[in-house]
C-alpha cells in the first residue's frame, strides 16, 4: 500500500552538506520495507483468527477496522507531537510504540479476540507516527535534484514489504497453525488445546517483528541525521486572501479525499478475503496457507504497475490514466463476482496491477493548486485513509449476508466513484509543464 507524500510547509535543512548519508537512507529504506510488511500480514491473519475465535466474517473484519481507524485516530496528534520532539525522535516513538503494538501479539494469543484488536490499534498507531515522521527524510538525505528517485526507492522498497508479507506469513503462521479445528469433531478439552496451538502461531513470528521494531528504533537514534524544521508557507506568509479560503471550497480536494477513502477501503477490502476467496471449492479450494502465497501476487502487481504508471503518466493525463484503470478494475472485478475457477481468482490478484498508480495520482489531483491550503488538504487526505477501516468491514456484513463472492461488488463500487473522479478531472493538469 503507498504511503502518503510529505506535508506541505516543511522546510527540510541539512546540518552537513557534504555528509554521506548512506547508511541513514538505508535504514529509512528499511522502515518503508517494515510497515509495508506489517500492514500486509493482516491479510494472512484475518483468516487465522476467523479460524482460532470462529468468527463471522463482519467480526474477522475488525482486524483492518482497528487497524486503518488508528490513521484517523492518530494522524493530526503525531503531527503536533513530531513538532515538539523532532522528527528524528518522532521515527524513533514510531518504532517503539509499533514494537509494543507487535509484542503485545503474545500475551493477546493467550487472551480473548478484543486483545488482539487492541494490539492492531496499537501497531497501526506506531505505524502513523512513523509515516508522519520518516516521509521527510527522505527528501533531505541527498541532493534536492534526487529527491524523487529516493521516494521511488522507498516506495519500492515499501511495496515489497506487502509483496512478500502474505507469502512469509502463510509459511509462518497459516502453516504452522494446520488447517482449521473442527470442534464438533473433538472433546472439549482435545478443541481447546488445538485452539491453543492455532492462536500460539502468531507468537514467535511477532516477536521477531517487535525485536526488529526496537533495533531500528536504536539505529535510527544513533543515526545522524539533517534536523527538519518548519518554515512559514511563503504562500501563506505572503497572502492574507489565500489564507482566508476553506478547504471546504475545493471541490477537487473534497472528492478526492472521497477517492483516497474509497481507494484504501477497496484495495484493503479485496486483499482482506483473498484468502478465504481462493479456499472456496467453486474458485480454487486452496488451503490457507497455499492460497497466501496468491495473495503476494495481488501485492506484487501494484509494485509492477507503479514502474509502468510512472512511464505511461510522463506522456499521459493522470486523470485520463485513473479512469482507464479503474475501467480495468472495475471489469476485473465483475469477473470475479460472476466467473469461477482460474478466471475468478486469477482476475481478482489482476486488481492489484490497476491500483498501482491509484492512490498517488488522486493525491496529487486532489492538492492540486492550494497553494498554502496545501499542507490542510493533505492532513485531509491521509485522514480519509479510514477508508481502510469501514469498506472491509462493510464488506464483510456483505459477505455473511449473501456469500463472499458477491461481497466484491462493494469494491467495484468503489471503483465506480474513483472512475467518476479520474473522468471528471481529467484535464486537470492541461497547459501544464
Amino acid at each position: 500500500m503507498a504511503t502518503a507524500p510529505t506535508s506541505a510547509g516543511v522546510s527540510q535543512v541539512a546540518e552537513h552538506n557534504n555528509q554521506n548519508y548512506t547508511t541513514p537512507l538505508v535504514i529509512i529504506t528499511l522502515l518503508f520495507f517494515m510497515w509495508g510488511l506489517l500492514t500486509a500480514m493482516n491479510d494472512v491473519l484475518i483468516p487465522h483468527l476467523k479460524n482460532v475465535y470462529t468468527l463471522s466474517y463482519t467480526q474477522a473484519m475488525m482486524v483492518q477496522f482497528c487497524f486503518f481507524f488508528a490513521y484517523a485516530v492518530v494522524s493530526l496528534p503525531a503531527g503536533m507531537l513530531i513538532r515538539k520532539i523532532g522528527y528524528q525522535n518522532g521515527a524513533v516513538t514510531g518504532l517503539v510504540i509499533a514494537g509494543f503494538g507487535c509484542f503485545l501479539f503474545y500475551p493477546a494469543s493467550m487472551s480473548t479476540y478484543s486483545v488482539f484488536l487492541l494490539a492492531f490499534f496499537i501497531l497501526a498507531a506506531g505505524i502513523t507516527v512513523l509515516q508522519v515522521a520518516a516521509n521527510p527524510y527522505v527528501t533531505v538525505l541527498g541532493p534536492a535534484r534526487t529527491a524523487s528517485s529516493r521516494l521511488n526507492l522507498t516506495q519500492a522498497f515499501n511495496s515489497l514489504g506487502t509483496t512478500i508479507a502474505p507469502t512469509l506469513g502463510g509459511l509462518l503462521i497459516l502453516a504452522a497453525a494446520g488447517e482449521a479445528i473442527d470442534s464438533a469433531a473433538l472433546s472439549e478439552l482435545d478443541a481447546a488445546a488445538a485452539k491453543a496451538k492455532e492462536a500460539a502461531a502468531v507468537q514467535m513470528p511477532y516477536l521477531v517483528l517487535a525485536g526488529s521494531l526496537i533495533a531500528l528504533a536504536i539505529f535510527f537514534k544513533l543515526a545522524k541525521l539533517p534536523k527538519i524544521t518548519h518554515d512559514s508557507d511563503p504562500v501563506e506568509a505572503t497572502s492574507s486572501e489565500q489564507t482566508k479560503v476553506s478547504i471546504f471550497a475545493k471541490p477537487h480536494l473534497l472528492l478526492g479525499a472521497l477517492g483516497i477513502f474509497m481507494y484504501v477501503g477497496g484495495e484493503v477490502a479485496i486483499g482482506s478475503f483473498l484468502v478465504n476467496f481462493f479456499g472456496e471449492d467453486n474458485i480454487a479450494g486452496l488451503k490457507e496457507h497455499q492460497a497466501a502465497a496468491y495473495v503476494s501476487f495481488y501485492w506484487g502487481g501494484a509494485m509492477i504497475g507503479r514502474f509502468i504508471g510512472f512511464v505511461v503518466m510522463r506522456h499521459v493525463q493522470p486523470g485520463k490514466v485513473l479512469a482507464v484503470n479503474c475501467l480495468a478494475a472495475i471489469a476485473l472485478v465483475l469477473s470475479a463476482v460472476f466467473f469461477e475457477g482460474k478466471i475468478a481468482m486469477w482476475s481478482i490478484i489482476a486488481v492489484g496491477l490497476c491500483n498501482s498508480i491509484m492512490f498517488p495520482t488522486i493525491f496529487s489531483m486532489a492538492l492540486h493548486k492550494l497553494g498554502g491550503l496545501t499542507s490542510q488538504g493533505s492532513g485531509l487526505l491521509c485522514v480519509a485513509i479510514v477508508g481502510g477501516a469501514f469498506i472491509p468491514l462493510l464488506q464483510g456484513v456483505l459477505a455473511d449476508s449473501i456469500g463472499i463472492q458477491m461481497s466484491f461488488l462493494l469494491p467495484a463500487a468503489c471503483y465506480g466513484y474513483i472512475l467518476f473522479y479520474g473522468v471528471k478531472y481529467a484535464n486537470l493538469f492541461n497547459n501544464e509543464d
